[in-house]
């Protein structure tokens, strides 16, 4: 039958240091654990915060330059349309010069009789052939009324040698154009229903607007946005 020994009290001691040196082993293990996992989500949530803050910035700073970007195309664009205006008022006002200087001269051609006969003769037939009538009157200037019979006299001959058949040109002298005007003539047909202004004046306003893109054309060269033309 065995026996059972009793342990000395180093023995006990022993068994003692073992087992604490175990459990402080294992209490350090555990602690050693906690801090690498404390550390790990640390440096998770760390990152996580520097991700969130950084894609803020960034944002920021993006819809600063779309900001930016708006705001210098909007300046770019008032900047062109106030000079793009600028240069349309200088070009409407270079024209304007024009047609006035040329309004300015138009007496000028009444001031060569022989050429202004012509001149007359030449706007009195373009009426005589519009109206084909045989009887018509015809408006001027009584200071043009000496030239203007001697023009009557040619444009009824060369409308007769042209189309064969004759025509009486009188001059309505109750009606006479303003003193003031350019020069010119009106013929008036159709019982005086119909007439047909063949002044200086009027001539300049038909040129000033079925020619003026032509003018325009001339002066600043084609337009590269106009896709239609007459």
């Amino acid at each position: 039958m065995s026996q059972v020994h009793a342990l000395s009290d180093d023995q006990v001691g022993q068994e003692l240091r073992k087992m604490t040196a175990f459990i402080k082993q294992e209490a350090l293990e555990k602690a050693r654990e906690i801090e690498i996992k404390a550390n790990e989500e640390f440096s998770i949530e760390k990152s996580k915060l520097v991700r969130q803050d950084t894609d803020a910035i960034d944002a920021a700073h993006s819809k600063k330059l779309k900001q930016a970007a708006m705001s210098q195309q909007i300046t770019r664009s008032t900047v062109a349309n106030k000079t793009r205006l600028k240069v349309l008022a200088a070009r409407q006002q270079l024209l304007d010069d024009i047609f006035d200087a040329a309004s300015s001269r138009l007496a000028d051609g009444t001031k060569d009789t022989t050429k202004y006969r012509g001149t007359l003769k030449n706007l009195l037939l373009e009426g005589l052939y519009a109206l084909a009538e045989p009887d018509v009157q015809v408006r001027a200037r009584k200071a043009d009324y000496g030239v203007l019979k001697d023009a009557i006299k040619d444009a009824e001959g060369e409308y007769k040698s042209s189309t064969s058949k004759e025509t009486k040109v009188t001059i309505d002298e109750e009606n006479a154009l303003p003193e003031g005007s350019s020069g010119g003539l009106v013929i008036v047909g159709g019982q005086g229903k119909i007439d047909i202004n063949n002044t200086f004046d009027e001539r300049l306003q038909l040129l000033q607007s079925s020619g003026l893109p032509a003018v325009r054309e001339t002066l600043f060269g084609k337009n590269p946005n106009r896709k239609f033309y007459d």
